[in-house]
């Protein structure tokens, strides 16, 4: 069985790829590349097509990932398409449940932070008008609700089975 997660911020070039990239280097350290799809979106229109944030990058490169994708929005089909919604902060959370107003996907619908093992933050904060310290946090904070999730990921694979 396939899992299928996308990461959701505002704009797609900070938050959701660096969670997305970080999920991907925790998938392919544990070998887990045929199980496990990633991919991410913002919920404006604001960056399509742009490549993340080159400071984001930055602090993930020190960590030993690289930030790699395009910015695109989020679609309605998204739902049909992945198993799991991963918001960063609540804003995007409402934003994604409006484009799904008969309420058939919520499920599928999560909190970044309800995933989170070390830090007590209940939403992923956007560093984007911040300077380097912000971004160093959210990689450190993805990192750690990264693993949360895919923890979360293998034990629902595990009671599907």
């Amino acid at each position: 069985m396939v899992s299928k997660l996308l990461f959701v911020c505002l704009g797609n070039i900070c938050r959701s790829p660096s969670a997305e990239n970080i999920m991907n280097h925790l998938i392919k350290q544990r070998q887990l590349a045929d199980t496990i799809i990633c991919d991410s979106a913002g919920t404006s229109s604001y960056h399509i097509g742009s490549p993340p944030d080159r400071r984001m990058a930055a602090a993930a490169r020190q960590r030993g990932i690289n930030l790699v994708g395009q910015a695109r929005q989020f679609q309605p089909r998204d739902f049909q398409e992945f198993d799991w919604i991963l918001a960063m902060d609540r804003e995007n959370y409402q934003n994604i449940l409006a484009a799904d107003p008969r309420g058939e996907h919520y499920h599928k619908v999560k909190l970044m932070c309800d995933f989170s093992r070390l830090y007590p933050d209940k939403e992923v904060p956007d560093p984007y008008y911040g300077g380097p310290e912000g971004f160093n946090y959210v990689i450190d904070l993805l990192m750690d609700t990264c693993e949360g999730l895919l923890e979360f990921v293998l034990a629902q694979d595990r009671s599907a089975k």
